[in-house]
């Protein structure tokens, strides 16, 4: 998902005009840029905080709410909502915009999915979101470990509510259906870029093979979600198009949040979107057909994810 692990030199990606954006003001390699006052959050406190922080840390798991320093992790572990990371934290993948490590994994734990169940249970989780890393080097893409995680919250917490947020399985379709075999709310999948400058975003990664992803998804009666950074360099025309693509390959729900770069090696921020583009990105989408859009600069893939599973199939 991100370098970490391995050297790599600071990205760029060939920029048209970032629609409706502040342009960034970075300068080298660096992350010397001043944010706009609309992404200035609290950062995250409160007994409640503390005791499910214990909990994580006890249990020995791993949250992208921390890894990715999700900013609204304090809002969202207050309403009971929390994204675990399962199959380690050590992705096989290098994109350019994720802060998680990349290299060779080591061996999965298959005690895992019991022990993330017991924390769910413990936290009294209302809204699972469970992710992983890549693990290209199994043959299963970690299907398995995946299905095994899902049906262990659904024994302990029965009233939890699930959504997975998974990786791309390499058009390796038998994975893809066993991960998506438990009755989990919603499966999403991040396309994370427009077409353009997927390779840059997301070397590994193909932008036609994950909408098939997302439509083998739908074939199999799922609700589907899917994620988009903006800031990258897209034009606007360019977002219209991948919500023209998504829509046509069965997405329900959409969400959009400004990219920030997480260290110098990783792709800079080309320009800070604006509230009001986002609010005109959200029109746009449910003009085109998604069910459900969440935009706004500080918007992640998890983000009012409790809410996503009451949008229709």
């Amino acid at each position: 998902m991100s370098t970490g692990n391995t050297t790599k030199k600071s990205m760029n990606v060939d920029q048209k005009s970032s629609a409706a954006g502040v342009p960034c003001s970075s300068s080298g390699g660096g992350l010397r840029y001043r944010k706009p006052p609309w992404l200035r959050v609290k950062l995250p406190g409160g007994s409640a905080y503390r005791r499910l922080r214990k909990i994580v840390d006890e249990s020995r798991l791993h949250t992208i709410c921390e890894s990715g320093n999700c900013p609204n992790m304090g809002e969202c572990w207050g309403v009971g909502t929390a994204t675990f990371m399962i199959l380690g934290n050590v992705c096989t993948r290098s994109c350019g915009f994720c802060s998680v490590a990349t290299g060779r994994p080591p061996a999965y734990d298959v005690e895992e999915p019991l022990r993330v169940a017991k924390a769910i249970s413990q936290m009294g989780v209302k809204h699972a979101v469970i992710t992983s890393v890549n693990r290209d080097e199994l043959r299963d893409k970690g299907a398995e470990i995946w299905y095994q995680t899902v049906r262990a919250i659904q024994k302990l917490s029965p009233s939890t509510t699930i959504e997975t947020l998974i990786p791309d399985v390499q058009g390796h379709w038998e994975s893809l259906y066993r991960m998506i075999a438990p009755d989990q709310e919603v499966v999403s999948h991040n396309m994370e870029t427009v077409r353009r400058i997927y390779r840059p975003v997301r070397p590994q990664a193909k932008y036609d093979r994950s909408l098939e992803q997302i439509r083998r998804t739908k074939a199999a009666k799922k609700r589907t979600k899917s994620g988009i950074m903006l800031g990258l360099g897209e034009t606007e025309d360019e977002v219209k198009e991948a919500m023209d693509d998504l829509v046509a390959n069965g997405l329900d729900i959409l969400t959009l949040g400004q990219y920030l770069q997480p260290t110098p090696r990783h792709l800079k921020v080309q320009a800070f979107i604006h509230p009001d583009q986002f609010e005109a990105y959200k029109e746009e989408g449910l003009k085109r057909g998604l069910k459900y859009v969440e935009s706004g600069p500080l918007v992640r893939s998890s983000y009012h994810a409790e809410r996503h599973v009451a949008v229709p199939i």
